[in-house]
């Protein structure tokens, strides 16, 4: 075939003979962009291939070929068009009427002329049509009657017949909707009339979109028709070329397969690494990819390791084998507790550090390293400021309370001390437990809360180098649900590894050859470390965001100011110790949010300061102060050794 421009090609093209192959012969660059301008192609290079699968008629330019105005018509439009052919050409006006009657042709008639017609009332352009109704006199003169315009607005004109043309005779052809008009090659450029149009005669200029596959596009490419560009069909000669699409994971995991699937990598994706196992320096461009499937189960959990300064961070898969045991685990603070308490359980923890928040507010205890304490629920109480303080309700623990199996919650007996710890306490607590079952990491998910602390304590058998093992304690913060894909290296038999495509979506393009063949199941990658950055967006899903951040303490400066002076006083400081005075009465709790086992608390705390307070100064008043200097003397001691210690 000979090549044509694409204008051509898209109008005279037969719908049913689609799809067709074509190479551009002359291709052309828009400086707008590279790629597309509002969608659509613009460059083509010489040689490109194409399939075309679809030519749609986006609109029809209908053009006055006498004035050059314009106007678009939608492809759905009604009007029928005439063609209009020349005949003969006479050189007056009288020529024309004495042809037409000795051919015994009927009026009306149409007819052009080759110049313009000037007349009083107006002038009529170059080959504007006009219809010769009759011949009649006028103003004494034997003139022809002429209409010029649509039927909507009709004028009339009377030309003498001594008028010189040269004129040429129209002859309208039989009336044809729009799609007949443009399919028929014919009619290409030639003039038309039609009724529901302002003008007597137009030129139509249809306007295709062409819609086609090409090598490398992931989606199919469209060309306007008015693009300058040559084409030549090739389709007979190309019945063996392949048009390869690229296509990303994500699309593969979302049509399903079919599976195995050999493919090769385009591009991966810009940025650090998101894994930091050797496979991940393999995925480069030209690698060839076999896609296996999807990868089972496809829960995940996130872990961190424990006991050293720098954390690693690892994706530990939900069909990973290892044994697993619970470790005791820290808080740092009250809110720490409130994130780990259940509803309907118990905790149980142990003091790692002196908190002496009772110094500065009287209504929450001061706690000492090896205190025991059992959480309850949390509640709220009124501050001494008026501000509502959010608290943990507790029981402090005698030593023989450690000894006992843990029973169904009862009410608290009236010996037990109970302890109110405000959420933004920074007090070091460690879980006190003693569970040494192996748990699988299937098992402990169900049967436990995240996060938890444990001990891998038997490697998982199908990952010869678990580096999960060799940490002191791990953290298992949060249980992820992603699906991965099964990926093996196609030059590395038996290296398989897992890909999410949400998080590495690389492009592939489909490759020729036989993938390998699994023989068993589909194997499983268990553990796979994180960088530290791609851990941390993990933690700042939806899943994570959830959770409220902690408290903020209240501001205090008598707390700073007390702990100053009581460095500088010594002695002096701590021989006033004895001189207690009675503690303020506590502010009474809001209504509803205690139990009422708290709310005898403030009671209880009131009365044993009162009678410590009255043993106190009813011993003698020499002894009292002897005793008082004996402590002081104790303290300074203490407080010398332990900062030669930190020294």
């Amino acid at each position: 075939m000979e090549p044509v421009s694409l204008q051509d090609f898209a109008r005279l093209l037969d719908p049913a003979s689609l799809p067709r192959v074509l190479r551009v012969y002359s291709g052309v660059y828009s400086e707008g962009s590279i790629y597309e301008i509002c969608g659509n192609e613009c460059c083509l290079s010489t040689g490109d291939l194409m399939k075309v699968t679809q030519v749609r008629l986006k609109k029809v330019v209908c053009k006055n070929p006498g004035t050059g105005q314009m106007l678009e018509l939608p492809p759905n439009f009604q009007g029928h068009f005439s063609p209009l052919s020349t005949l003969e050409s006479h050189r007056t006006l009288q020529e024309l009427v004495s042809a037409t009657a000795r051919s015994a042709t009927p009026l009306p008639l149409w007819f052009m002329s080759a110049q313009s017609i000037v007349t009083k009332a107006r002038v009529v352009p170059k080959e504007q049509p006009l219809m010769l109704e009759a011949v009649e006199m006028h103003g004494g003169t034997c003139c022809a009657r002429c209409i010029l315009g649509s039927e909507a607005q009709q004028v009339i004109l009377h030309l003498p017949l001594a008028q010189e043309g040269p004129f040429w005779t129209w002859e309208p052809g039989a009336p044809q909707t729009l799609l007949q008009i443009l399919q028929d090659p014919a009619l290409k450029d030639l003039k038309l009339t039609c009724s529901a149009l302002p003008w007597h005669s137009v030129v139509l200029r249809p306007e295709y979109e062409v819609q086609a596959i090409m090598h490398m596009r992931k989606t199919v490419v469209r060309i306007p028709s008015t693009l300058e560009v040559e084409v030549q069909d090739v389709t007979t000669s190309s019945q063996h070329v392949h048009f390869s699409k690229p296509l990303l994971l994500s699309e593969a995991l979302a049509r399903g397969g079919p599976f195995p699937l050999l493919t090769e990598i385009l591009e991966v994706p810009q940025g650090p690494p998101i894994f930091l196992s050797p496979w991940v320096g393999s995925l480069r461009k030209g690698q060839r990819l076999c896609i296996y499937g999807l990868a089972s189960p496809p829960w995940r959990v996130l872990a961190s390791s424990k006991g050293r300064k720098v954390p690693r961070h690892f994706m530990i898969s939900g069909a990973y084998q290892g044994k697993l045991r619970r470790r005791p685990r820290e808080f740092p603070t009250a809110y720490d507790l409130l994130g780990a308490l259940q509803p309907g359980q118990h905790l149980r923890v142990v003091v790692t550090k002196d908190c002496e928040e009772g110094d500065e507010n009287p209504e929450f205890a001061s706690l000492a390293v090896g205190d025991r304490l059992e959480v309850l629920e949390p509640g709220q109480i009124l501050g001494t400021q008026g501000q509502d303080i959010d608290v943990l309700t507790c029981v402090r623990l005698s030593e023989e309370a450690g000894e006992e199996k843990e029973e169904e919650h009862e009410e608290v007996e009236e010996d037990q001390e109970q302890v109110l710890l405000p959420l933004y306490l920074p007090c070091g607590l460690v879980e006190e437990m003693n569970d040494s079952r192996r748990y699988s990491l299937e098992d402990l998910t169900h049967q436990l809360s995240l996060p938890c602390e444990v001990k891998v304590v038997t490697k998982d058998t199908g990952h010869p180098a678990d580096p999960l093992v060799s940490f002191p304690g791990l953290r298992l913060e949060e249980k992820i649900t992603e699906p991965f894909l099964v990926v093996g290296l196609d030059s590395q038999p038996g290296a398989f590894f897992e890909i999410p495509p949400r998080w590495l979506d690389l492009t592939v393009v489909e490759a020729e050859g036989q993938p390998a063949q699994l023989t068993g199941p589909l194997p499983v990658a268990t553990v796979e470390e994180l960088s530290e950055t791609f851990y941390y967006s993990l933690r700042k899903l939806p899943a994570s965001e959830s959770q409220a951040p902690p408290p903020r303490p209240p501001k205090s400066q008598g707390l700073g100011e007390q702990t100053r002076q009581s460095c500088k006083e010594g002695d002096a400081k701590s021989s006033q110790v004895l001189g207690l005075q009675q503690s303020p009465l506590l502010p009474k709790p809001k209504g509803k949010t205690l139990p009422e086992a708290a709310k005898n608390l403030y009671n209880k705390i009131s009365l044993q300061k009162g009678l410590r307070t009255t043993k106190a100064q009813m011993q003698d008043p020499g002894k009292s102060t002897y005793t008082a200097q004996e402590d002081a003397k104790e303290d300074s001691t203490m407080e010398r050794s332990s900062q030669n210690k930190e020294d």
